[in-house]
């Protein structure tokens, strides 16, 4: 690939040591918000305050524009110059030198992160990108061109698509699909603000599946997935309705987030789930008044070379996992209480060392 210059270019660095006294400043912006993240800062500010309006009063309505700004600026800029470059990115790339853009109709250019990992920039041909920040790669690449080619280049380099890290919504959002992580930390709220936000027949509740990308793109079924795995519950009424901030799950790279319609049955939260060394490991109803060892029961009871001492009863409450470690041999003999479970728990018997 060939790239024309918007002047001669001799290749030797002493062809420039005269304009370095001329050259313009120009500072790296890798860490000013892109445009993209522009608007889904302000989405994400807008969507909460609509749904807020009815319910809450201007003085929390203040506050909550203030706490959105303040979470903007110390996220989103931050982020900008740290996020990992991968395979798909396409970056913009932009390159100051004696006061001039060295590159082809005095604009910047768009390079994308190849299958091998390297983009191909103008003079220097292959670099390596996946793996470093954007950070990282502005400082190689101006390294490398002001050893060879200029004496004061200033290189100006941004991610303007992200292809390279994957979230999925379903569900009961305006444009349900797969969207780019703009940064490390892409919120829950934000994915919602950039799939056109909820529709009005959704649930009170919403899944956050950690890294179910692949099952869902191989055809994988939603409900199917929520049963199997240990989903995250968000409380759609707190974050949106009421705009409470701490249910605003972070997500990561391939994570499936599923919105229910209001008539959704939560199989999640109708099931306990008893797993390990019992008879018969599997899904069970909840019922009112179950607990850890009635469950255990449930389930056929303890296997033969079960340690019911180690088990352990898992729950999500508010989007953390609450791990609680129980001597279910102990309550058997009425030594120790016993847990009440809630719908959604896991209990775990493990294997003895034995």
């Amino acid at each position: 690939m060939h790239y024309l210059v918007s002047k001669p270019v001799h290749g030797s660095k002493s062809s420039y040591k005269g304009a370095k006294r001329g050259c313009a400043k120009v500072s790296s912006y890798t860490g000013v918000m892109t445009p993209n993240q522009c608007r889904v800062g302000y989405k994400t500010l807008l969507t909460i305050i609509m749904l807020s309006m009815k319910n809450i009063s201007t003085s929390i309505i203040t506050l909550i524009i203030t706490l959105v700004l303040l979470c903007c600026a110390t996220t989103a800029f931050p982020q900008k110059g740290r996020y990992v470059l991968g395979i798909g990115d396409r970056l913009s790339f932009l390159l100051y030198a004696g006061g001039e853009v060295q590159l082809k109709g005095g604009g910047p250019i768009t390079l994308t992160v190849s299958e091998e990992g390297t983009i191909t920039f103008p003079f220097l041909g292959k670099a390596k990108a996946n793996g470093l920040t954007v950070d990282q790669l502005t400082q190689e690449i101006t390294t490398r061109l002001k050893a060879d080619y200029f004496v004061d280049p200033q290189v100006i380099l941004s991610v303007v698509d992200y292809r390279s890290k994957k979230v999925y919504i379903l569900g009961e959002v305006k444009n349900p699909g797969s969207y780019g992580m703009e940064r490390e930390n892409t919120s829950l709220i934000e994915l919602i603000s950039m799939a056109g936000g909820a529709t009005g027949k959704r649930g009170k509740k919403a899944f956050v599946l950690r890294g179910a990308y692949e099952d869902i793109a191989s055809g994988g079924k939603i409900n199917d997935l929520v049963e199997k795995k240990e989903p995250i519950v968000v409380d759609l009424q707190r974050l949106l309705e009421r705009a409470d901030l701490a249910a605003n799950v972070r997500l990561k790279p391939d994570d499936v987030v599923y919105i229910p319609p209001r008539a959704f049955v939560d199989i999640a939260q109708s099931k306990i789930y008893v797993m390990g060394h019992v008879n018969k490991p599997g899904i069970y109803d909840f019922q009112d008044g179950i607990t850890a060892l009635n469950a255990c029961l449930l389930a056929g009871g303890f296997a033969k070379f079960a340690a019911p001492n180690r088990a352990t009863v898992s729950r999500f409450e508010n989007g953390k996992k609450t791990i609680v470690k129980i001597d279910l041999s102990d309550v058997n003999k009425g030594k120790a209480d016993d847990i009440l479970l809630m719908p959604g728990d896991r209990v775990y018997v493990p294997k003895s060392r034995i």
